[in-house]
């Protein structure tokens, strides 16, 4: 709590009094904490974030007029899955998926007028949440799947994959890259001790991701990393900083690809690597596999103007969508169909253009930034469309964006200093 009181300052002035301010600042980190435990619901996170909403609204939280099409597009989408809802409704699972969809549209526009707000020192204890979540997350998955803990091998894996604290090591792994980031930023700009710090939390999250054996994940590490790096080497405003971010780069990769030689080392991990590293999987393939159902999802898609209903598509063909624009489509009709890539594609447009201002916080915003289009990629093999920390990232985005132009039209241009300590 004390260091939630003086965590870093935001271009505006804190006006609240500084215990609410400390309030505040410690409910946005318990979100990113709680984040990471979803394998009971109602999760810690649902509970974190109604109350966040209460206390905030109760405290001085603003809607504004930025926010009004992010507002519309929500409103829209889950219009869309309530309409084509209406049949299934006597089904509790259909009902709870509804109800899931109009909450998260809520977190979004939560999340986006909290982070439009004392943002620098708001990100931070959002980073600092996600982070020790991940930890959790990852420690219990690496110890469930190596049975160290009692017992622990059946609650926190599934098909002989790290889950941790998810429902599904799919999950797991994709949650796990955006804390990843975070860390990986730390190693390659930080001083020696907070950077060395973040290399042992970074490592014991990627082996969490490794562990997850989770494809997209891997690659969605590996692209994501590579994206962000390259986005700070090019918004760095000095030649040492970029040589270092380089070099701290390289030197990350190396011992990466170190670890992962040491663990294939191990005949049970080895065997499981080279099962899931395959682009053969059965359920990938043929008339109704993976990509066999987004073809023929698309074209029932264009005969059904309301779709299907939530959770039906299963009823249809052996397995879920495993798109997120396709499931828009089969859950919603045209309405959500349309609105959801919209509300995505518009938000990864908006995301490109504030990436090169310089704000205090614009290196947490590349973080957010390349996570969130990661996830994006994801979407299209698998079903990411109630995942909280998706939602979290959507709406941490506008916030930023609400921020970064008050911020461009109220104060001069940031210092290189203050850049490169943000």
């Amino acid at each position: 709590m004390a260091y939630a009181t003086t965590a870093g300052t935001s271009y505006q002035p804190a006006t609240a009094p500084p215990g609410v301010l400390a309030l505040q600042r410690a409910l946005v980190w318990l979100a990113g904490a709680s984040v990471a435990i979803v394998f009971i619901e109602p999760s810690p996170y649902e509970l974190v974030t109604l109350t966040g909403c209460v206390l905030f609204f109760a405290t001085g939280l603003r809607m504004q007029l930025v926010f009004m099409p992010l507002l519309f597009a929500l409103i829209v989408l889950n219009v869309g899955y309530s309409i084509s809802a209406v049949p299934f409704l006597d089904r509790p699972e259909v009902m709870n998926w509804v109800l899931t969809s109009w909450y998260m549209a809520i977190t979004v526009l939560f999340f986006a007028m909290v982070l439009s707000e004392d943002t620098e020192a708001r990100l931070d204890m959002l980073r600092r949440g996600l982070i020790v979540g991940a930890m959790i997350a990852s420690i219990l998955g690496i110890a469930g799947y190596f049975h160290l803990v009692p017992g622990g091998y059946e609650l926190l894996t599934l098909y002989d994959r790290a889950r941790g604290t998810f429902k599904d090591p799919n999950v797991l792994g994709a949650f796990l890259i955006l804390p990843a980031l975070f860390a990986l930023q730390s190693v390659v700009s930080d001083r020696f001790g907070k950077a060395f710090r973040n290399a042992i939390a970074f490592g014991i999250i990627a082996l969490a991701i490794l562990l997850s054996f989770s494809r997209a994940a891997w690659g969605g590490l590996v692209i994501t990393a590579a994206f962000m790096l390259a986005l700070m080497v090019l918004t760095s405003r000095s030649q040492a900083q970029r040589s270092r971010i380089i070099v701290m780069a390289l030197i990350a990769g190396i011992l990466a690809v170190a670890l992962v030689a040491v663990l294939l080392s191990v005949g049970s991990v080895a065997d499981m690597f080279k099962q899931r590293a395959s682009f053969d999987q059965s359920y990938d393939e043929g008339r109704f596999g993976r990509f066999g159902r987004h073809i023929l999802g698309a074209q029932m898609a264009l005969e059904l103007p309301f779709g299907i209903g939530p959770l039906q598509f299963h009823t249809y063909f052996p397995e879920d969508t495993h798109n997120s624009f396709l499931n828009a489509f089969m859950s919603g009709g045209w309405i959500s169909g349309i609105c959801y890539p919209a509300l995505v594609i518009v938000s990864v447009i908006i995301g490109f253009r504030y990436v090169f201002v310089r704000v205090p916080w614009q290196r947490g915003y590349l973080a957010v930034f390349s996570a969130f289009l990661g996830i994006v990629g994801e979407g299209v093999i698998i079903d990411t469309d109630h995942w909280r920390h998706f939602w979290l990232m959507l709406g941490t985005m506008w916030g930023m964006y609400a921020a970064a132009e008050r911020y461009r039209a109220t104060e001069p241009p940031v210092s290189v200093e203050t850049s490169a300590a943000s």
